[in-house]
């Protein structure tokens, strides 16, 4: 297996589906929930962090432990998982430590956690696995 490809396969549907929830389907949902935290423009360094770094984890947690059984329902489960756990952390702890945290704002976003770590791991399932 070229891992680089493996990697490949999780970053770009990652960013994709990140992007379209961010961008265009929860844009007015989060400027409503939070936008009291909103600086004017983007600081686009932990973003080159985060991805990168995320894809890495859903590979090695999700992605590749698939692979090696065959089984797009451990992608599945796994990518659920992973992403219940990232999300559910980040958006706990901004729930326990930032005066005005909406509830809503962290049982949707854990959600979303939930659903695009799940997807982005079946996704990159069957793109790997289609090049084998």
């Amino acid at each position: 297996m070229h891992y680089f490809f493996a990697y490949i396969a999780a970053l770009i549907p990652l960013a994709i589906l990140d992007a379209l929830w961010i961008l265009v389907l929860a844009k007015k949902f989060y400027a409503e929930q939070m936008g009291f935290l909103f600086s004017k423009s983007i600081n686009m360094i932990p973003v080159v962090f985060f991805y990168p770094l995320y894809a890495l984890g859903v590979l090695l947690l999700a992605i590749l432990p698939a692979i090696s059984s065959a089984s797009w329902i451990e992608a599945l489960w796994r990518g659920a998982l992973l992403g219940l756990v990232a999300y559910g952390a980040y958006d706990l702890t901004n729930h326990a430590t930032i005066a005005g945290w909406p509830l809503l704002m962290t049982l949707i976003d854990i959600a979303w956690g939930v659903v695009v770590t799940a997807l982005t791991s079946v996704i990159a399932y069957f793109l790997i696995a289609s090049f084998r």
